[in-house]
């Protein structure tokens, strides 16, 4: 699935040019990007499709936190649903859940 590292890559381009995102933010949420990247590559084996909905889920999510002032509640739901993408890993993929939860609250206290 070469699909996964673009949309990644999407993703940190979006973050990388987003003037609205302070430096220190940018820069935790791009750490948190590189982790989910790692976590999501070996799941693309199994679970191809919930691999590709995470991270949907993320770019939607990064979309809405650059945006947030147009659709705050579309935002806010973004982050919602990058949060439950993950939880039928959480017995499973422990690491995962963890850098998806901490990617939502970062993208939630940027004030979605």
């Amino acid at each position: 699935m070469d699909m996964i590292p673009e949309r990644i890559a999407q993703i940190e381009a979006t973050l990388r040019s987003a003037a609205n995102i302070p430096d220190g933010t940018r820069q935790e949420l791009l750490d948190l990007l590189a982790g989910l990247k790692a976590e999501v590559a070996p799941l693309v084996k199994t679970h191809s499709e919930s691999a590709q909905q995470i991270t949907g889920s993320a770019d939607a999510a990064v979309q809405a936190a650059v945006h947030r002032g147009e659709q705050p509640e579309q935002a806010a739901q973004a982050v919602e649903g990058l949060a439950a993408s993950v939880r039928d890993f959480e017995a499973s993929h422990p690491r995962l859940v963890q850098i998806v939860d901490r990617l939502a609250v970062t993208l939630s206290n940027m004030g979605i």
